[in-house]
């Protein structure tokens, strides 16, 4: 949206990056900032391959510069910081990611206060690793949720405090900031065969073996603090005997946004999650699953026990 003009089919990013710049011409005051444009899409149509540019335009430019800001639309903007987050890690400088719900060049927009917050934060001392900066909220990129459409305030910090408030072009810090210990890393794949099956009352059981045929991991998102339905748990044990021992993973995680999942909680949840030793998320996001688990199945020689 920040990157978007109106035409009769909608919204459709074609701003540039300068021009982006331009609306905030207060930014070239606080730092030396130079643009660098490598894509300009709706983030609906983001992909994995489009992260793993990202990563390789940061791991060529890393050296020259402090920090790095990226404009994002907000509808996958969770799903790229969780990515990011995996793909560089350790990082001993700012990657921040932020966006709009109006576009730059609208009369009312929070753009430009959304992009000259991002790039106050960068330029602060003692600041790194991948966060998300919206509506004067700093959040930890794993822990970014989009809660909602419209309004401005579109991202909440799940199950982990906000970073940081910026009001007024101040920067208040809430989490003190860590010693940087270790070398940055750069990964460069993300294996994309992964399936979010959503449990709903009164699903059928036949969906499950299509699948466990067709995608490498499955991350249920199950109900309340985790469980199988009576309905399809004949079916769901048939399969996991079948397809385990083939290296298919399934991740447990919640529906609920909040305070995590605990399948030891109910008999429901219990029993099967130990007759297969399932893999939990516990309090993670589920943008968060998916890109971890995106991450870990590309990398060489991991054991089922590795990614548990």
């Amino acid at each position: 949206t920040i990157a978007s003009i109106e035409t009769d089919h909608g919204l459709v990013p074609e701003t540039s990056g300068e021009e982006i710049l331009s609306y905030v011409p207060q930014a070239r005051e606080i730092c030396d900032i130079q643009v660098k444009q490598i894509l300009n899409l709706d983030s609906t149509n983001l992909q994995p391959e489009h992260w793993l540019k990202i990563v390789e335009e940061i791991k060529k430019n890393y050296e020259d510069y402090d920090g790095f800001v990226i404009t994002h639309g907000t509808d996958t903007m969770a799903y790229t910081a969780s990515a990011l987050s995996y793909l560089i890690q350790n990082p001993g400088k700012p990657i921040i990611l932020t966006g709009a719900q109006k576009p730059i060049s609208a009369p009312i927009t929070d753009a430009r206060k959304n992009l000259i917050d991002s790039i106050r934060f960068a330029v602060k001392e003692g600041v790194k690793g991948v966060h998300i900066v919206f509506d004067g909220k700093v959040i930890v990129g794993t822990r970014a949720k989009k809660v909602c459409a419209k309004s401005y305030n579109a991202f909440e910090s799940i199950n982990y405090p906000y970073i940081a408030v910026i009001q007024d072009g101040m920067v208040i810090r809430y989490m003190p900031t860590t010693p940087h210990k270790y070398r940055v890393r750069f990964y460069h794949g993300m294996k994309n065969s992964i399936y979010v099956l959503k449990l709903i009352p009164g699903m059928k059981s036949d969906i499950l073996s299509y699948i466990f045929k067709d995608y490498d991991c499955i991350v249920i998102e199950s109900f309340g603090v985790g469980g199988m339905p009576q309905s399809i748990v004949h079916e769901f044990y048939e399969q996991m005997e079948e397809w385990k021992e083939k290296g298919k993973l399934v991740v447990m995680t919640t529906q609920v946004v909040n305070e995590g999942s605990n399948m030891t909680v109910y008999e429901v949840g219990q029993k099967v999650k130990q007759d297969f030793d399932l893999i939990e998320s516990y309090d993670m996001t589920l943008e968060a699953t998916i890109t971890k688990m995106m991450w870990l199945m590309s990398l060489p020689n991991m054991s089922y026990d590795d990614i548990k």
